[in-house]
């Protein structure tokens, strides 16, 4: 027997019977299997629109999927609704504004905003979904150059829990714009977002690699660097553990390394002299900092872009010394036994502590470090990874900020400040008064 909702909405409504329902309920994170029951894929708007006052006539909860990268607990009830089908990236040149719909990756946006000499101040990943990244802020490889990339949205298309379609912006609805820019899920479901583009016709980066004889050298001096920054420059450094595989690059296989990221808006001599001082921390196994098309700035992390499992944890750090190299180095070192595969520490401030006006409900202005754990193998996920991180978070805790940003919390809890907290409840209760975001 159909669904209910078969009948209201035009695109696929699938019970977990039917053929299909797994492709639409998976997730990119494949440690995270949902079984809702029932998933409906929004073609149109107003297919969320009646999806969503569906489950509220009927009291069943709604949840949203797009990529699902972040996805961190199994939806096991209720509506599964996806968005991977509202796709769609204009520009308008005149504006640099680009309008996106809720489907869409990064590496939707990226082309056509490179075809007006524009880019967006996007992620480390271009194959994170635009909608969910930018609702949690978004820190990514420009981030002390250009701030949270939640900064540069315009306005929102959202379907709110009472099944309305509203527009979000500086000037209609602001108490729900002020809480999309940062304040993660559960405020309603977001169709389309306008977002303004940059001009970045100059882009210096790329990665050093320090083989393990010299990590922690590099570390302890980037570390040192950082407290006099270019603010025009972003980076981090990633402790990874290289497996053995064909898919690895052979300079790589079976090593563990010190991968320090580097990015800087502008022309080739300034970020050479910029670079100069990072290069000079150690011998490097490989260098591939220098000129790229900003089109190609995925390429600084080089993400995987396979689904695969993940298990992540975060924390945000208020401050660094040469206590907490020391700390982080016993933790995660070359030597040091832990079962996550890669370790990492992003510089941030600069141009993420500047809030926008009007003000943003963003997690995390205040930090000036991000720590992230990342684990693959699914048989660790349950017990070890998490008393492992647990022992980590305990040693950081003197250098620990008080927020936690939802993009990098991971299998851990956002954090917002109290005052912030509460503006987000009380915009939650206004624009789902019924609780139907799960």
């Amino acid at each position: 027997m159909p669904h209910p909702l078969a009948s209201r909405v035009t695109g696929p409504v699938l019970l977990p019977d039917d053929d299909g329902f797994a492709d639409e309920v998976a997730a990119h994170n494949r440690a995270v299997v949902h079984a809702p029951e029932v998933a409906v894929g929004a073609t149109t708007a107003q297919d969320v629109v009646e999806t969503v006052r569906w489950a509220t006539e009927n009291r069943v909860p709604v949840t949203v999927l797009a990529t699902g990268h972040g996805a961190r607990t199994p939806v096991t009830s209720g509506v599964l609704l996806t968005t991977g089908r509202l796709g769609g990236v204009t520009v308008d040149p005149a504006t640099s504004v680009a309008t996106i719909g809720a489907g869409a990756h990064w590496t939707d946006v990226v082309p056509v905003a490179d075809a007006h000499g524009l880019a967006p101040v996007a992620g480390s990943s271009t194959g994170v979904g635009v909608v969910g990244y930018l609702l949690g802020g978004g820190l990514g490889p420009f981030a002390r150059s250009h701030g949270f990339s939640s900064d540069r949205i315009e306005s929102l298309t959202v379907v709110t829990g009472t099944g309305q379609v509203v527009e979000a912006s500086a000037d209609q609805n602001p108490d729900l714009f002020w809480a999309l820019r940062g304040g993660g899920a559960g405020f309603g479901v977001v169709t389309e977002v306008r977002l303004r583009l940059v001009a970045m016709p100059e882009l210096y980066a790329g990665s050093l690699f320090f083989d393990a004889e010299h990590i922690e050298t590099a570390l302890r001096g980037w570390l040192a660097w950082t407290a006099s920054a270019d603010p025009g420059t972003t980076t981090s450094a990633a402790i990874i553990g290289f497996p053995p595989f064909d898919a690895v690059p052979p300079f790589l296989r079976g090593r563990t390394v010190l991968v320090l990221r580097f990015a800087r808006p502008g022309d080739e001599a300034a970020g050479e002299a910029v670079a100069a001082r990072l290069r000079a921390l150690a011998p490097t196994l490989a260098d591939t900092v220098g000129v790229l098309p900003v089109a190609r700035a995925a390429e600084i992390h080089n993400d995987p872009t396979d689904p695969g499992p993940s298990w992540v944890r975060g924390i945000m750090l208020s401050h660094v010394d040469d206590d907490f190299a020391t700390a982080w180095l016993g933790l995660v070192g070359s030597g040091a036994q832990h079962p996550f595969v890669a370790a990492e520490l992003r510089h941030v401030a600069g141009a993420t502590g500047v809030d926008v006006p009007g003000g943003s409900a963003v997690s995390g202005r205040g930090a000036a470090f991000t720590l992230g754990l990342i684990g693959v193998d699914p048989g660790q996920f349950a017990t070890t990874m998490p008393a492992a991180a647990s022992t980590v978070a305990e040693a950081v805790a003197p250098w620990t900020a008080t927020e936690v940003n939802p993009n990098f919390a991971g299998t851990g809890t956002p954090v917002w400040d109290g005052a912030t907290a509460e503006r987000l409840a009380r915009v939650r209760q206004a624009y789902d008064p019924t609780g139907v975001f799960a």
